[in-house]
């Protein structure tokens, strides 16, 4: 919980500032029954209406007063939790985006959805309502402790011998409320992550005709979720009404023992008039003491959670006074590397012992067998992954030691997964420009053959794609995301099978317009295909993460190896089609 204090102090003077005026709420508060108990004394001793009216007139006037302050107290403690949800939510988003691919690759979306909305809001409500609370129930049990020990130091004790059994409630159901509050958190987060990946994978669900068999799935994590909130539900219910009874006997020690007293002649109506009206002032803290436990062990619980994103270390970052590289001279070089994913086994390597030069203005071809490790080694030089051992360079400079956001601008990576934002066509193809003209915007288009799929959009360029662009085909979405790797104009291209859903034709044709773009760019061409090969400077051919044959296209299929192999069932694959 250290790292919330950092959010609370960003706003002390708002805590501070409601806290005092809590503090003129409650001395307002606990002056009302004082000026109760001095009308029932001059009414009891005879005395003057006037003297009752004054009383009367400050009680009015009190608790006009005190209302007004109160909810600006509110407003400035409520107000300051809304501001730290914000806060945290922003940082905590601003972390994730830092995180690197490993790190979702472990993780749930879902799950981390939960945490940056239902999680957040939690601490939120810690941070007014139950901070609210918090300062005001102590207050009050003070502030009225003090005034009843003034008035009977017997009667006082007499009142507050319940109390204890107060403590003890709530120390035994502090840990329970806990662990409680944490596993409802995560049962939503099940949740969350089971309705995540079945919008998102409604196609597969429906085409597999398990509708069913989902929606038993999500009754039955429902049915978890619902059976943890009961039992934290029935913690509360019981809490709360052991509270109620705790301030209901209070006020029967009260009526019992001072009626004995005014009965003796050792004390006056007025003076137990005077504890009733102090034990109503505390029956609210008392009996909203459960239900305040439940909101700050909810909060910290949440907070738990979140500390353990925020305090998962960035893998891949820049390092101290990282150089900026503006612009590609000498070329990228992969020098020795060998790269393991964290989840594999028995000390097997995606790639190993990975030796080959890309200069400026040339191309490099990449082909091998699926698994092979041709997109792990693309997504290194843009530093999704960070090498295992070896390092790339680039103009000479290890990767690692150069400013990321450099690095990355750079590069126009078009992945072999296409994703596109739930905005316009026009929005995503845009993504990695901030400006651009109307013309780099219509060659980009045209390049990537989407041109002709514009002109029959309803709203052309401005057309929704939806989320990750469902409303277009796979194809058209390969195209968009090249288009957007074109608008960006970087001078290094890395293309991962970014084609491989889209027929030979329009494959033919999107190559033809790239050759004349190729030829000023640094490029890495990665496909099964190898027409889309062919013509790079060097192609390497990849086999379970091993460089094991490099050279031209006619060299290549002149050794007889594995891309002559690959060629020829490819060729006598498009001469079947033909027939």
């Amino acid at each position: 919980m250290g790292r919330i204090s950092q959010y609370i102090w960003r706003y002390w003077r708002r805590y501070l500032f409601g806290g005092l005026c809590l503090l003129g709420t409650a001395t307002l508060v606990m002056w009302i029954p004082w000026w109760i108990r001095e009308a029932v004394r001059i009414i009891e001793h005879g005395g003057s209406l006037s003297d009752v009216t004054y009383y009367a007139v400050l009680i009015i006037a009190a608790a006009v007063v005190q209302g007004f302050v109160r909810t600006y107290s509110r407003a400035l403690i409520f107000n300051a939790g809304r501001d730290v949800e914000y806060d945290l939510r922003n940082d905590l988003f601003a972390h994730l985006e830092k995180l690197p691919l490993s790190y979702y690759h472990k993780q749930r979306t879902g799950d981390l959805m939960s945490r940056v909305i239902n999680d957040i809001s939690a601490v939120r409500v810690m941070l007014g309502p139950g901070v609210l609370n918090f300062v005001n129930a102590p207050l009050y049990y003070v502030y009225a402790m003090a005034l009843m020990l003034s008035m009977d130091v017997r009667m006082t004790l007499a009142a507050v011998a319940p109390f204890p059994l107060l403590i003890y409630v709530a120390h035994q159901f502090r840990g329970r409320i806990m662990k409680s509050s944490l596993e409802v958190q995560q049962q939503m987060s099940a949740l969350s992550s089971h309705v995540q990946e079945n919008l998102s994978g409604m196609h597969v669900v429906k085409a597999y005709a398990q509708e069913d068999f989902q929606a038993q799935q999500f009754i039955a994590l429902n049915k978890d979720y619902e059976v943890k909130s009961m039992e934290m539900a029935k913690m509360r219910g019981i809490v709360n009404p052991v509270m109620q009874g705790i301030n209901g006997l209070t006020v029967l020690i009260v009526i019992w023992y001072g009626g004995i007293r005014v009965m003796r002649g050792d004390l006056l109506v007025a003076d137990i008039v005077a504890f009733i009206a102090y034990l109503n002032v505390l029956a609210w803290p008392t009996a909203a003491f459960g239900w305040m436990l439940s909101l700050v062990e909810r909060g910290r619980a949440a907070m738990r959670r979140l500390e353990e994103i925020l305090e998962t270390n960035p893998e891949i970052r820049d390092e101290a006074a990282s150089p900026a590289i503006h612009a590609l001279k000498e070329g990228i070089e992969f020098r020795n590397v060998s790269f393991a994913y964290e989840r594999q086994k028995n000390g097997h390597s995606a790639l190993e012992e990975i030796n080959f030069t890309l200069p400026v203005g040339r191309s490099v071809g990449l082909v091998g067998r699926v698994g092979s490790g041709k997109s792990t080694l693309a997504q290194l030089v843009p530093r999704m992954f960070d090498v295992s051992t070896g390092a790339i360079l680039v103009d000479g400079q290890d990767t690692r030691k150069l400013a990321l956001r450099e690095l990355r601008r750079l590069i126009g990576y078009v992945p072999q997964e296409p994703f596109l934002f739930s905005t316009s066509l026009k929005a995503n193809l845009a993504l990695g420009r901030e400006s651009y003209s109307a013309e780099e915007l219509t060659r980009a288009v045209e390049i990537a053959k989407l041109d002709r799929d514009v002109e029959i959009f309803p709203l052309g360029l401005e057309t929704l794609v939806g989320e990750r662009g469902v409303t277009l085909s796979g194809g058209q979405k390969q195209r968009a995301t090249l288009a957007r790797a074109l608008i960006m104009n970087p001078p290094v291209l890395i293309l991962d099978d970014c084609l491989s859903s889209v027929d030979a034709q329009t494959e033919a044709e999107i190559l033809h317009g790239l050759r004349a773009i190729l030829k000023e760019k640094t490029c890495l061409i990665i496909s099964h295909r190898i027409s889309a090969v062919r013509e790079a400077d060097e192609i390497l051919v990849l086999d379970e993460g091993k460089i094991i044959e490099r050279g031209n296209h006619d060299e290549l299929v002149r050794d007889g190896g594995v891309y002559a192999e690959l060629f020829q069932q490819q060729r006598l694959s498009e001469e079947l089609e033909q027939i």
